[in-house]
């Protein structure tokens, strides 16, 4: 059999083309930049210390790392240009409300969001309860300034790249991707104050590695998350005001009857020990339940169990108990509540659910 010239000609072209055609399509991955030290700058080199952060764009930072495009198809949006000690709940209901806008595309694998470290497992927590999709998205931040020597700012934007885009990340949650590790955003918190590896998951440990440029999970979080959650912030302006008591010797109730007289409509103790209250504060817990305002139990101690019923009598005093949650997560996860119920049982449900 003779191709005639015109199908000669198109046989011809057809397999110049497949020939010249990738052997796989990337994965579309958008780089949501917030600011931080992975976006900082400092005076020399050496300054790990001292430098200043979120003076980078989203651009620059996509720019420095050339090998994100061999791992996907990347673009960029600036959210905004904060050092994340000034995350606000603005800022989180912008955020969220752009991934899951972005999500919902087709042409849209997962998110990566750079961030600052000190609140990065708070937004990863908000995220978590918020987005509604299965597709990943994967937080990341550095310790390092991208101007220091060894800054670990652009390896870990490429892991979290190529984390964002890869099928095992679909239906984990919200991930914390950081020094070759993958947390999850629920239980992740950090631990030091300057050290490359402070991200750490007390008790549970991480999800798994980043290696070989690609993921290895050993484990998930079993909690629900993403778009399994009850929560839904697409017509949320602002968020109820929820405030963090420290426990400590000696303590009084000043500062929680500030935080009450100032609009609180829940108030986390991070509690001694076992969420312990003192008992010159019981008085003070009672006077704000009589308010109306959700009191929850969670304790400094940065890893464990709080019990119900264990250092207070929470039935008889109508409270909750934040199970492993850190106090700075359980005030996340007690404003979303709030959006939705006033009822302490049904919060209580809520803290064992997510």
């Amino acid at each position: 059999m003779m191709f005639k010239p015109k199908k000669l000609l198109a046989a011809t072209a057809l397999f110049a083309g497949l020939l010249s055609a990738p052997a796989f399509a990337l994965p579309h991955v958008v780089i949501l930049a917030t600011g931080g030290t992975i976006a900082g700058t400092g005076a020399t080199s050496t300054t790990t210390i001292g430098y200043t952060a979120a003076k980078l764009g989203v651009d620059k930072m996509i720019e420095s790392v050339p090998e994100l495009k061999q791992v996907a198809d990347v673009r960029g949006e600036q959210v905004a240009q904060i050092a994340s000690e000034s995350m606000t709940n603005e800022v989180w209901l912008k955020l969220a409300k752009r991934v899951n806008q972005l999500l919902a595309q087709k042409d849209v694998d997962g998110i990566v969001i750079t961030h600052g470290t000190d609140t990065i497992e708070e937004t990863a927590y908000f995220l978590n309860l918020v987005v509604k999709s299965k597709k990943p998205v994967v937080v990341v931040g550095s310790m390092r300034p991208a101007t220091a020597i060894s800054a670990d700012g652009p390896i870990n934007l490429y892991n979290a790249v190529t984390l964002a885009g890869s099928k095992e990340a679909i239906g984990k949650g919200v991930l914390v991707s950081l020094n070759d590790q993958i947390n999850a955003a629920r239980e992740v918190t950090k631990s030091n104050t300057s050290t490359a590896d402070t991200f750490r998951t007390p008790d549970l440990g991480f999800l798994g590695y980043m290696q070989d440029n690609k993921p290895h999970f050993y484990r998930m979080s079993t909690r629900k998350n993403t778009a399994d959650t009850e929560f839904d912030v697409s017509k949320l302006d602002k968020l109820p005001r929820v405030d963090v008591v420290y426990g400590y010797a000696n303590m009084d109730r000043v500062a929680m009857d500030a935080d009450i007289a100032a609009g609180a409509k829940g108030i986390v103790q991070a509690g001694v020990g076992d969420g312990s209250i003192a008992a010159q504060m019981m008085p003070a817990f009672r006077d704000a339940r009589k308010q109306g305002v959700v009191m929850v139990r969670s304790s400094r101690v940065g890893s464990g169990i709080v019990a119900r019923n264990g250092e207070a009598n929470d039935d008889k005093e109508d409270l909750v108990v934040s199970d492993t949650l850190n106090a700075q997560k359980a005030r996340i996860l007690l404003m979303l509540a709030l959006t939705k119920t006033n009822d302490t049982k049904d919060i209580q449900r809520m803290f064992y659910t997510y």
